[in-house]
């Protein structure tokens, strides 16, 4: 396939899956057939970056240069990933973008897996035009968020690990899906643990806007109408599409572009 700079490769590795698909960065909407593959047992590196190469090869571009944006869960800083969910800790402080453009032999852009979600959603999709604070967060086997301020992305919030009073056990495994799931709660149990999630983020923050993202976004009907809340909330536009999208995006270096479109506002 031609590069050009109009389309790019994203990539979303998770703990249950990787996916990638070919995106149109005008439209924001994926101009091939989104691929999936299952995550390797273990999420160790090379197994990791076989799987990603699967990808690739079925998508047809492993020997394009089409730019290529890969979403990973972690903390990235300078495309080292400092911490691991759901993926082997060797992860943890490993030199995850030099790694992946070294097997690859190309240039990648490579991001918190929110991040990246946050940027497709704030480009493409629910938050577009909103001005001051979105958070998006991204609701699955843990908690995923992002910060976007007057369209300039915050890395690495972390918003999934607020402690809890009193408590062990952090927010994302009190009310993330994967809890929903766990302890077989109703839609009206789970949405009692969000309205206490999304109140403590209000408390901290006081956005403009909330985002849902993540898998459940599909289902907003279930359970955004039993929160109370005085931020407006709503779900994910791209959902399980964020992530390709908005690596996608940033495999450009689209953020800067972003903090200029919102200025031009």
């Amino acid at each position: 396939m031609a590069s050009d700079l109009t389309r790019a490769v994203g990539i979303d590795i998770s703990g249950t899956g990787i996916k990638g698909g070919v995106v149109d960065l005008e439209a924001g909407e994926l101009v091939t057939d989104r691929i999936k593959v299952p995550t390797p047992p273990g999420a160790e590196p090379p197994a990791v970056l076989d799987a990603v190469k699967q990808v690739l090869e079925t998508l047809e571009v492993a020997d394009s240069d089409i730019p290529l944006g890969v979403a990973f869960p972690a903390i990235v800083k300078n495309g080292k990933t400092l911490s691991a969910a759901n993926v082997s800790e060797k992860w943890i402080g490993f030199e995850a973008e030099k790694f992946f453009e070294d097997g690859l032999g190309r240039d990648i852009h490579f991001a918190n897996d929110a991040d990246v979600a946050g940027v497709a959603e704030v480009r493409y999709g629910a938050a577009k035009g909103v001005e001051g604070l979105v958070l998006l967060t991204t609701l699955g086997t843990g908690i995923g968020s992002a910060m976007i301020y007057n369209g300039v992305l915050i890395p690495n919030s972390e918003l999934g690990h607020l402690a809890r009073p009193g408590k062990d056990k952090d927010a994302e495994y009190y009310a993330a899906y994967s809890a929903m799931e766990r302890e077989e709660l109703s839609w009206a149990k789970w949405a009692k643990r969000l309205q206490w999630y999304y109140s403590h983020l209000e408390f901290l923050f006081s956005p403009d806007l909330f985002v849902v993202g993540g898998g459940v976004s599909k289902h907003p009907e279930e359970f955004l109408p039993l929160l109370k809340l005085n931020t407006p909330i709503v779900p994910a536009v791209h959902r399980n599409n964020s992530g390709i999208i908005g690596a996608a995006a940033l495999s450009l270096g689209v953020m800067p572009q972003l903090a200029q479109a919102t200025a031009a506002q």
